[in-house]
């Protein structure tokens, strides 16, 4: 049986990092987000004044584990680190390894099915409409107390998609062979099972209890 992996692509609030949570616990498998390391890049570098590419270097596991790194701030952060090709490159090695574990992995990202793991047997592209990830968006800021409006997310939205999408190293565009999984008009749970049941036609079924 080949070894799971799968690569999940997408951009800010698809869905995608629930949807890869959920895959993990389904099919025991660890996670890693990879957005983390680049929010743990651009808020150490932020707060420190060190170069991004010198953060990333020597980012390690306990470096993930600051819940600043879930705000809006370390998101529009990592969105800039990220378009630096040193930083990219300083990261490979950590994500590379985490996939390669044994077990099978499951990575979240916007490079994952492209640069991380091309040869991964399972890659989704998890996207909505850019209305619909500023209302996610909104409403998870409005739950955190952030006083913001809908047209501030929505403009902030589309600057991270360009930037994203426009950047010369590694930018986020599905892989040739990714499944498109379109979660505007899904709940978490139908994304789920929507992409369950895609793994499960290759071939792949859940752990055992």
């Amino acid at each position: 049986m080949t070894r799971l992996v799968i690569a999940v692509d997408g951009p800010a609030a698809s869905g995608k990092g629930t949807i890869a949570k959920r895959l993990a616990a389904h099919f025991g498998l660890p996670h890693l987000d990879t957005g983390l390391l680049y929010r743990a890049v651009g808020w150490r570098s932020l707060q420190t004044g060190e170069s991004p590419a010198e953060v990333a270097a020597r980012l390690g596991p306990a470096d993930l584990d600051d819940p600043a790194l879930r705000s809006d701030e370390a998101g529009q952060q990592a969105s800039k680190v990220g378009a630096i090709p040193e930083v990219r490159t300083n990261l490979l090695k950590f994500q590379r390894e985490f996939s390669s574990q044994p077990t099978g992995a499951v990575l979240d990202g916007r490079d994952i099915g492209t640069v991380i793991c091309p040869d991964a047997p399972v890659k989704l592209f998890v996207t909505a409409s850019t209305e619909v990830r500023a209302e996610r968006r909104y409403r998870e800021l409005r739950a955190q107390g952030v006083d913001t409006i809908k047209p501030r997310v929505l403009a902030e939205m589309a600057e991270r998609d360009r930037r994203d999408s426009e950047r010369a190293a590694a930018p986020l565009r599905a892989a040739p062979d990714a499944w498109l999984l379109d979660t505007s008009d899904m709940d978490a749970d139908a994304a789920l099972a929507a992409a369950v049941a895609f793994i499960e036609r290759k071939g792949f079924r859940a752990a055992g209890p």
